[in-house]
């Protein structure tokens, strides 16, 4: 398979820093092309519940985006990760993939772009990790669907993974 250049959404709020950390380690690790946006705190969405650190990161990806989806929820299971019914929850991992390269899908095990492109602690790592990649649905680039969100003036404060234990 052709390498295709694919971006992830990567979220904790359990010990967020040690799993990022690790999460990240992993994926560079594993994939050429690693390149990661800031890491942001975000509220939860959908629960009370404690912060998300969350961030961008695109791989140059070999294998088919069933594959990495597979991948990918066996990294979130090596964190302690458990995916259950409830949609909104607090995680120890949680990395999705938003793009693979232009490809959309709408399937029951993988939808591309991933849905929650419309979340701020989505949109606002891609926009500054890739602000010219353009969606294949909407034909608008990173940077103008982040100038438009209604949280685009928001502040939300940038954490450095390495001056944090």
């Amino acid at each position: 398979m052709p390498t295709v250049r694919t971006y992830l959404s990567l979220g904790s709020n359990i010990e967020p820093e040690r799993n990022l950390r690790s999460a990240i380690a992993a994926l560079r690790e594993r994939f050429d092309g690693f390149a990661m946006s800031s890491v942001y705190r975000f509220p939860a969405v959908g629960f009370d519940g404690p912060d998300f650190l969350n961030a961008a990161a695109a791989i140059d990806c070999e294998i088919d985006p069933f594959a990495l989806n597979r991948w990918l929820r066996e990294l979130e299971r090596q964190h302690g990760r458990i995916r259950g019914n409830v949609k909104f929850s607090s995680r120890s991992l949680d990395i999705d993939i938003v793009y693979f390269g232009e490809l959309v899908l709408d399937g029951p095990e993988l939808t591309l772009p991933r849905p929650e492109l419309n979340q701020a602690f989505v949109l606002k790592p891609m926009a500054e990790l890739d602000p010219h990649f353009v969606d294949p649905i909407c034909k608008r680039s990173m940077r103008q669907l982040w100038d438009v969100h209604p949280q685009h003036g928001v502040d939300y404060p940038i954490v450095d993974l390495q001056a944090v234990d």
